[in-house]
């Protein structure tokens, strides 16, 4: 009985070696929605700003966009925002992943959480490559999304139509009619964010006349910000006096600083 008993306490060690010895050939799927952490990132940061920007009537905002594998200069772009000291918040154009890996993500918000001024992540057509949509969507939140800063409403939106086949509401009508609503006594000039912009291929230009005038009901239509094309622009896809301004890959080393006042606003194209 003694003998079983020491046979079975050894069996049990040998089991134990061989299983912490085997730990290390074994990873987490990268497309497993699986990480520890903060959640609902977007709308924490959305308070801060609303909260840090209310009595404000001058508003420094630093927007860049498709940091994806870019580990290095996303955190030289963090020093620069730090280093400045006067910017308020900043707003990530989309693509922090390149295929959607959970470890992606998780890597660029421990960057993005140095900042160290509040922050705001707008989905990207990479961001929902593999199971990265649902990464997104439990890391930062819901991907159509709104928040106000000072009387300024920042209206962000999920236009990679091409993602969802076209199939989807993208851009969500019902969304913007919402918001269009929601809070109308608080503000009084609207910027739209999101990572697509019309004309290229993600956008649903099929909708182009509809989503324009969908914005145009806005007050105060002041610029809207968009990502996905690599390189900086500035274009009126409608002439209709509603701005885009294109931001860079992060591999370029810039981003753009826009300094909003009362009376207007200035594009700053910042290179790091």
């Amino acid at each position: 009985m003694v003998g079983k008993r020491i046979e079975r306490c050894l069996l049990t060690i040998l089991l134990a070696v061989a299983c912490s010895s085997c730990a290390d050939l074994f990873d987490v799927h990268p497309y497993a929605v699986d990480f520890d952490g903060e959640t609902n990132v977007n709308l924490h940061q959305a308070e801060l700003i609303e909260r840090n920007c209310l009595d404000k009537d001058t508003l420094r905002v630093a927007v860049f966009s498709d940091t994806q594998g870019h580990y290095d200069e996303l955190e030289d772009l963090v020093k620069d925002i730090n280093n400045r000291g006067n910017i308020d918040f900043a707003v990530h154009g989309g693509d922090v992943s390149n295929y959607g890996a959970t470890r992606e993500f998780v890597q660029q918000h421990d960057i993005l959480d140095r900042l160290d001024v509040p922050y705001v992540v707008v989905l990207g057509n990479h961001d929902c490559l593999g199971t990265g949509i649902e990464t997104y969507h439990k890391m930062f939140g819901p991907s159509n999304f709104s928040f106000i800063a000072g009387r300024v409403k920042f209206v962000c939106l999920n236009t990679n139509a091409l993602e969802y086949d076209f199939t989807d509401p993208i851009p969500d009508f019902d969304f913007l009619n919402t918001e269009l609503q929601a809070d109308a006594s608080r503000y009084d000039r609207t910027v739209f964010c999101m990572h697509a912009p019309p004309l290229c291929e993600q956008f649903n230009n099929e909708v182009l006349q509809a989503f324009h005038h969908y914005l145009s009901l806005f007050p105060g239509v002041l610029f809207c910000t968009a990502g996905h094309l690599h390189k900086n622009d500035c274009f009126s896809p409608l002439d209709d006096g509603i701005t885009y301004y294109v931001t860079d890959s992060a591999n370029h080393r810039n981003y753009i600083l826009f300094t909003i006042t009362p009376n207007g606003y200035e594009a700053e194209n910042i290179h790091y």
